[in-house]
C-alpha cells in the first residue's frame, strides 16, 4: 500500500494528513475520518446496479492499515459512517469491528446516519447527535463557520480541479483548510468530488497515490 503524509499545525496541535483520506491527531492518538458510507455499494447492488463488493473491502482495509500504522486509540468519524439501511455490507463492518475490539469509535452523526440506536450499540459506537468538542477543535458533519472556534468537518467531499495542456483536466481529493475550519476528504473512494468550493483564504492539500500538492 503506497503511503504519503503531510504534517500541519493548527492551534498548537500537530495533525498528520495522509493520502489514504484521513488525518491523525497526535495528542489524542485519534484517527479522524469522514464519509465512509459503509453500505453504499450494497445499497446500489440491491437496486440492480452492479457495484463490486471489493469497494467496501478496500475501504475497510485502508482503515485497518491506518489504525495499525498510527497505533490509534480512537476513531472519530465526522459523519456518514453508514450510507443507508442495514444491508450485506454490515457483515463486513461487523468483521472489521471484531478485529479492532479495543478501538474507541465516536460518530458525529451525518445526514446518512439514520440507523436505529441498537445498530450503533451493537458495534460499540458512541454517537453524538450534532457535535463533539475536544479542545481546541469542534467536530461537526456539515461545514460551518463558528465564532472563535476551529471546526473539523466533512460532508462536501472536497476536491480540486487541475487544468493541464491540451485541455486535459484531472480531479484530486483534498483536505480543505482555512483559518477557522478543516474539511476532510470523503474516506470512501466510492464518492464524487466537489471542486467548486472556492472559499477565500483556503489552502487545498490535494493528493495522489504517491504525493501531496498544495494549492
Amino acid at each position: 500500500m503506497i503511503y504519503a503524509e503531510k504534517q500541519i499545525t493548527i492551534r498548537g496541535e500537530h495533525l498528520i494528513l495522509n493520502n489514504l483520506r484521513a488525518l491523525f491527531w497526535q495528542c489524542e492518538r485519534a484517527l479522524i475520518a469522514s464519509d465512509l458510507h459503509v453500505g453504499k455499494s450494497a445499497h446500489f447492488r440491491k437496486h440492480g446496479i452492479p457495484i463490486s463488493v471489493n469497494v467496501q473491502h478496500n475501504d475497510l482495509d485502508r482503515l485497518s492499515f491506518l489504525v495499525s500504522h498510527y497505533q490509534a486509540k480512537k476513531l472519530i468519524v465526522v459523519g456518514d459512517l453508514f450510507h443507508a439501511e442495514v444491508n450485506t455490507d454490515m457483515n463486513l463492518f461487523k468483521t472489521w469491528r471484531a478485529e479492532h475490539p479495543d478501538l474507541e469509535i465516536i460518530l458525529i452523526k451525518g445526514n446518512h446516519d439514520r440507523l436505529k440506536h441498537v445498530v450503533y450499540d451493537s458495534f460499540d459506537i458512541n454517537c453524538c447527535q450534532q457535535e463533539l468538542n475536544l479542545q481546541p477543535f469542534k467536530f461537526i458533519h456539515e461545514p460551518e463557520l463558528v465564532d472563535n472556534e476551529f471546526t473539523i468537518s466533512g460532508h462536501i467531499h472536497p476536491g480540486v480541479l487541475i487544468k493541464t495542456k491540451g485541455k486535459q483536466r484531472i480531479k484530486l481529493p483534498c483536505f480543505q483548510v482555512s483559518d477557522s475550519n478543516l474539511i476532510l476528504p470523503a474516506f470512501s473512494e466510492f464518492t464524487g468530488l466537489a471542486t467548486s468550493n472556492n472559499q477565500k483564504f483556503n489552502t487545498y492539500h490535494a493528493f495522489t497515490e504517491t504525493a501531496f500538492f498544495e494549492f
